[in-house]
């Protein structure tokens, strides 16, 4: 017996041995399997964590410098503090007009976006022949974008002898429309109504979140005598309400940001008299226009701290108005 178990102990331990000796070869001496994984993870991200530092936190840092220097892209750098900040906040009238032009584009486009894009939605929703082919159709304006090509034609349709007062003369007879673009009190108009058109992405998102709404409860409301409008109050609206909040921040984050529709549309001049002058078309006219890159950062940081703040206040608003199922 003792020599059976012997001979059982030497075989074992030949069978381990290979195994040992290739975790030992495979691993350097005195790393762990645990920060072997780790390197390996590390080694995988590395790409996007130099991309990331390269190409946007270092370009970041280095615009909050700026912001404090007076800066006119040739030449030296002149620390100046706070200059810049006082300046925008006391000394610029034109930055006044463009956070005004600016917010009153983020406050009447994004309801109006989102109540249309809600409307189409609650209308796709129903099993009809051939929806999925209108559902296509209605995304299609989205696929394209806030493109130039979709600026040119916006710009267009609502000039002096554009489709839009081709249609309105036909329709009352009136004559020698003027261009809505051209026009003060309606080039912001113009470009409020892009914003809605492209409506697109929202829908799409509203329809996700109204198929994941259980039919039991509106059938338990019809049973109850509740109308349509009652169902849409009491039943859509309260379910939908983290999908409404989602949109209302990215759509409120998009239109802090738009700038093409403003470019194209007034020739890159914010005009007539400023009146489609947004924010971030302020900063290009400061950066690569006038050249100065230290105010132009300023004013980039000033809207990053606009954003943040939106967010914020919608965040904090959403206790009272976001519902969730749990």
């Amino acid at each position: 017996m003792t020599e059976t178990a012997s001979a059982t102990a030497i075989v074992d331990s030949a069978v381990e041995r290979p195994h040992a000796l290739r975790r030992q070869i495979g691993r350097p001496p005195g790393r762990s399997p645990a920060a072997s994984r780790n390197l390996a993870g590390y080694a995988f991200l590395a790409p996007w964590l130099i991309g990331f530092t390269v190409f946007t936190a270092g370009p970041l840092l280095a615009s909050l410098y700026l912001s404090f220097t007076n800066y006119a892209l040739i030449g030296d750098f002149e620390f100046v503090g706070l200059a810049n900040y006082v300046r925008m906040f006391t000394q610029d009238p034109r930055y006044i007009n463009s956070v005004l032009v600016t917010l009153t584009y983020v406050l009447v486009s994004v309801p109006l976006q989102l109540a249309f894009a809600l409307l189409l939605a609650v209308a796709l929703n129903r099993p009809l022949r051939g929806i999925g082919l209108y559902r296509a159709l209605y995304y299609l304006p989205s696929l394209l974008g806030a493109s130039v090509a979709v600026a040119v034609m916006w710009r267009q349709l609502f000039g002096r002898g554009g489709v839009f007062n081709t249609v309105v003369e036909s329709m009352t007879g009136l004559e020698d429309l003027p261009s809505w673009v051209n026009d003060p009190s309606t080039a912001l108009l113009t470009l409020i109504l892009l914003r809605v058109w492209q409506f697109g992405a929202p829908m799409v998102i509203f329809l996700a979140g109204l198929r994941q709404i259980p039919q039991e409860l509106y059938e338990a409301a019809r049973v109850d005598g509740a109308s349509k409008w009652r169902q849409f109050i009491s039943i859509t609206l309260p379910m939908l309400s983290p999908v409404i909040f989602f949109n209302v921040v990215m759509q409120v984050i998009g239109a802090f940001q738009a700038f093409l529709p403003a470019y194209i549309v007034s020739g890159g001049t914010g005009g007539p008299s400023d009146s489609t002058m947004f924010y971030t078309l302020y900063i290009y006219q400061v950066g690569f226009n006038y050249f100065d890159m230290g105010y132009a950062s300023a004013l980039a940081w000033v809207l990053l701290l606009m954003i943040a703040g939106s967010t914020a206040i919608l965040f904090w608003s959403s206790r009272y108005w976001v519902h969730y199922r749990d």
